[in-house]
């Protein structure tokens, strides 16, 4: 049988090597070893310098290991020893699904057969969905000798891992799998239970070497808290690893359900959404020759009488249906700016043009009018049927927005258009979480510990600002039941759930366990790089609709702190909304340059969106106005704030006067 072909990287961590590659020594020496000793048997796909920093490592593993190109072998070399930026360890061990402390062991046994100070390395080795995850010391040396004790084996480790068929990978026993890999087993103590560790064959008689059978994939275990097990079991740190804002929006949208299309009335109702098709006029605009401005509609012929003189007025033609006489040669016609020309006239003349000579009996209408002007045209101040719009015209593409402001209504009633096919709309549902909140219009004061809901009301009202329907489902006590009725039943009737609170450490965070645990659903991050709003946690539920039919619907769930309820709502909610709504253009926030009114402070650690108030300013730039502290839980925070400054991650004051990117929120 061929050998299969395998995928391999490698991200060598070093601040050293990450400022100057030339400094790399470990990189060559570990792809000259897959080459030598690889049997063959592996494709290099990339090799990768990244610094000491646990999010780097986290966000690199993690592209590596999530998509479907996923490689078979991710091996790190570096920052697996005993100094304070060493932290390799730290940063994988929370991303891995299977642990492998076999692997670990026959390392630490390979180089402790050269040098005792093999134990001052911290290796870890695990499975991340269906990628093999090894991590080696940063010593060339020490990373070619663990590499080489363990590289023979990992073809048939990373199969197993990517899902093959164990049965038929152990087709012959142990022996054969040590020839496939290359590798001897003399070294193994013979005794009298040899046969029985390493054959199986006399236990079931099936021939093979037999292995435990599981019927779920490892990135679809939950890995969430189990509430059953009690708080003394619950995560000391999040196993979620923390994703840049870019990176979690990334996965949103690839998410998102695909926009559903439906037929709507043209009419009010219709503002907000998007057209799914192409619109074409089924009339031309004008439908008639029309007149552009008030005068009188005359018969100009190049061989004719002239247009200057005494002319009678035989009829009257206003901007409104009916019959209208044809004109005849020596006749004018009384016209209105919009209405239709006579039959036989093909010019106007404006009134300016004009006077008035005498009037009919009763003085109510005019009688002779005489023209003063020779120079008239054919042709002359009419709008020609189709000049705007012609029949079978597109006037509308498909994608654009049925807008308040721009006139797309009124393009479309003025084309014949009763209904047009749009992009639906999703329905969103919205919950508070916790034992604590209860509704803000009780009446009465607080008892300790109480927290008046503020975020149910603030999401509602952001989610109706964006032209989307919302549901109110309440408020959700900290209790399994509690928590898992109030999502079956959002998840019965709308597209979109969006909850607050619940997603942190703390025991009676059921959020997680219950989307995952309950509902079956999969979390796909509990983490974002950003403040506020770290704990921001996104899933999807696989369900069947009232008709039978499958779907996914979206689980956002938010912080409970109403700033970073309300930031992420912006962040995140809503790009998917617009998404799946139709939107074409960049999704989210809109992107302007603000100017600071104030010096304001970045965060050291985490990239944060800092509370503003926008106005524009003399000098055409956005003047940004910070509305104070910007603790989390501080409501008033929110106050008149209508955008958010992006403020990198740095020891860094912006000093007053600086522009920065600034998101806009709300209106100015």
């Amino acid at each position: 049988m061929d050998k299969p072909r395998l995928q391999a990287a490698i991200l060598i961590i070093s601040d050293t090597a990450f400022q100057d590659p030339s400094t790399d020594k470990a990189g060559d020496i570990l792809s000259d070893v897959i080459a030598i000793d690889g049997n063959d048997q592996w494709d290099f796909t990339k090799r990768d310098i990244l610094p000491d920093d646990v999010l780097a490592i986290q966000h690199a593993i993690t592209q590596y290991c999530d998509g479907e190109d996923f490689v078979n072998l991710l091996i790190t070399t570096g920052g697996t020893g005993f100094a304070v930026k060493d932290n390799t360890p730290e940063a994988v061990t929370p991303l891995l699904h299977r642990h492998a402390p076999g692997l670990v062991h026959g390392m630490l046994q390979a180089s402790l057969e050269v040098t005792p100070f093999a134990l001052m390395s911290r290796p870890v080795a695990g499975v991340r969905s269906k990628t093999l995850i090894v991590t080696l010391p940063g010593s060339p040396k020490g990373a070619k000798e663990n590499l080489q004790a363990i590289l023979r084996l990992m073809p048939h480790a990373c199969q197993q891992a990517a899902g093959g068929d164990s049965r038929k990978l152990h087709t012959g026993g142990v022996k054969k799998l040590e020839e496939d890999a290359g590798v001897s087993g003399n070294k193994r103590q013979k005794h009298h239970h040899d046969d029985h560790v390493h054959s199986h064959d006399h236990t079931h008689n099936h021939g093979g070497h037999v292995v435990p059978k599981a019927h779920t994939r490892p990135e679809d275990r939950p890995i969430s808290n189990d509430p059953r097990a009690g708080p003394t079991s619950r995560y000391r740190n999040s196993p979620y690893a923390m994703l840049p804002v870019e990176d979690a929006v990334g996965l949103i949208l690839a998410n998102s359900p695909a926009p559903e299309t439906i037929n709507m009335p043209v009419n009010g109702s219709l503002v907000g959404y998007v057209l799914a098709e192409d619109v074409k006029a089924n009339d031309p605009v004008p439908a008639y020759r029309a007149s552009i401005v008030d005068g009188y509609a005359v018969i100009v012929s190049e061989n004719g009488p002239s247009t200057k003189g005494m002319f009678p007025v035989a009829s009257i033609s206003h901007a409104a249906p009916g019959e209208i006489p044809t004109l005849q040669r020596g006749q004018i016609a009384r016209i209105t700016t919009g209405a239709p020309l006579p039959p036989g006239a093909n010019s106007v003349v404006m009134v300016e043009d004009t006077v008035l000579r005498s009037m009919t009996d009763d003085s109510q209408e005019e009688k002779v009018v005489e023209i003063l002007t020779d120079q008239v045209k054919a042709d002359e101040n009419i709008r020609e049927i189709g000049s705007d719009i012609k029949a079978g015209e597109v006037v509308l593409r498909k994608g654009e927005e049925i807008t308040a402001v721009g006139g797309e209504l009124g393009l479309l009633a003025s084309v014949g258009k009763a209904e047009v096919m749009v992009y639906r709309k999703p329905v969103i549902g919205v919950l508070s979480t916790g034992d604590e909140i209860v509704m803000h219009d009780r009446p009465g004061p607080l008892q300790l510990g109480e927290v008046r809901d503020c975020n149910r009301p603030t999401l509602m009202a952001a989610i109706k600002g964006w032209g989307f329907q919302v549901v109110d489902y309440g408020i959700a006590k900290d209790k399994p039941g509690s928590l898992e009725e109030h999502l079956r039943n959002a998840l019965r009737d709308v597209d979109v759930i969006v909850t607050s609170g619940g997603v942190s450490m703390g025991e009676l965070d059921l959020l997680k366990p219950t989307v995952e645990r309950s509902l079956g659903g999969k979390i796909h991050f509990g983490r974002v790089n950003m403040k506020p709003g770290k704990p921001t946690t996104f899933a999807t539920v696989p369900l069947k609709t009232n008709d039978g039919n499958p779907a996914t619907k979206l689980v956002f769930s938010l912080p409970g702190n109403p700033a970073s309820a309300l930031v992420t709502s912006h962040l995140f909610v809503l790009p998917s909304l617009q998404y799946s709504s139709g939107k074409q253009e960049l999704h989210g926030l809109p992107r302007v340059k603000a100017q600071l009114e104030e010096d304001v402070r970045c965060d050291p650690k985490r990239p944060e969106y800092h509370r503003v108030s926008l106005t524009p300013g003399p000098n055409g730039l956005l003047h940004a106005t910070s509305t104070g502290g910007q603790r989390s839980s501080k409501v008033t925070s929110l106050r008149q704030a209508n955008g958010l400054l992006c403020l990198p991650a740095k020891e860094w004051t912006a000093p007053k006067g600086e522009v920065v990117d600034a998101l806009l929120m709300g209106g100015l």
